[in-house]
């Protein structure tokens, strides 16, 4: 069992905690850390590359030119770990360590012993430790959890929280078409899985775990401007993933009626996007 983590990093350079990571997997053997530098203007890229090599069989950099956002980023990292036939559980959390390591192997443990769970997620309103926030960003978190709830109509007490940790068998299906915004992958994945397993089937194929720690660190890449986008583009995905998805599979179930090849031709290209 290893497990691949995926840390998105854009102009991190006075902010990572370059001792942590690299003391964490100088002494985790079955941990593997990939840094995606997500088009950072600063020298993000030279730390990690220093960080890389206190560990360079067990640390990997994708080193994205243009700043696409934390949700290509993550997906980025995921479909190289992917690739690799050494991982068998991936997962991310936030470069500032918000969520630290301690919770996050938590997360694995949990997924690693029960078979069927294929995500387990980190949450910072169900726990009783130490979890610092702001006023601005609690009030806002609510808000934003109400409306995902109900695009969602999913009893998830933390969609958003930095910590997540899939099984192999499921990257897929949470990665396999790009995000349709930069920031809120995290309800679109939900989401995909929604539709995979079922709404009947979905809450016993994934778990939400407290944190023990998590604290908001200053200097968050989402602005206040990007922050008052985002009740537009929870519509904007609740209409993607909803009404447009409707029409999307009347036009599937047609083809299916026209010839099974469709069908075939259709989940073989589905796998090979993900491999590329």
């Amino acid at each position: 069992m290893k497990t691949g983590i995926i840390i998105p990093c854009y102009n991190e350079e006075k902010r990572l905690d370059t001792k942590a990571f690299i003391k964490f997997i100088q002494s985790h053997n079955k941990y593997h850390l990939c840094f995606v530098n997500d088009g950072s203007k600063d020298n993000t890229l030279k730390v990690l590359q220093d960080i890389q090599e206190q560990a360079q069989n067990k640390i990997s950099i994708v080193d994205v030119k243009k700043n696409a956002g934390k949700a290509a980023a993550v997906r980025s990292g995921a479909r190289y770990l992917y690739n690799r036939q050494d991982i068998d559980y991936i997962g991310f959390i936030d470069a500032d360590l918000s969520t630290d390591f301690k919770d996050f192997k938590k997360l694995v443990d949990t997924l690693h012993n029960n078979d069927k769970l294929s995500l387990v997620y980190g949450s910072r309103g169900k726990g009783e430790g130490q979890i610092e926030r702001n006023l601005f960003r609690n009030v806002f978190s609510k808000m934003v959890k109400m409306i995902v709830y109900l695009i969602l109509g999913l009893p998830i007490e933390d969609t958003q929280c930095g910590a997540k940790v899939f099984k192999r068998n499921i990257i897929p299906v949470a990665y396999d078409n790009s995000f349709l915004t930069r920031w809120l992958f995290d309800v679109e994945i939900f989401l995909r899985l929604k539709k995979h397993f079922g709404s009947k089937n979905i809450m016993n194929c994934m778990y939400e775990q407290p944190l023990d720690r998590w604290v908001h660190v200053d200097d968050s890449k989402l602005g206040i401007k990007d922050a008052l986008q985002i009740p537009l583009m929870l519509v904007n995905i609740w209409f993607s993933y909803t009404i447009l998805s409707v029409f999307a599979n009347i036009i599937e179930e047609g083809q299916v009626i026209a010839t099974d090849d469709i069908t075939i031709i259709s989940t073989y290209n589905i796998s090979q996007q993900i491999a590329a």
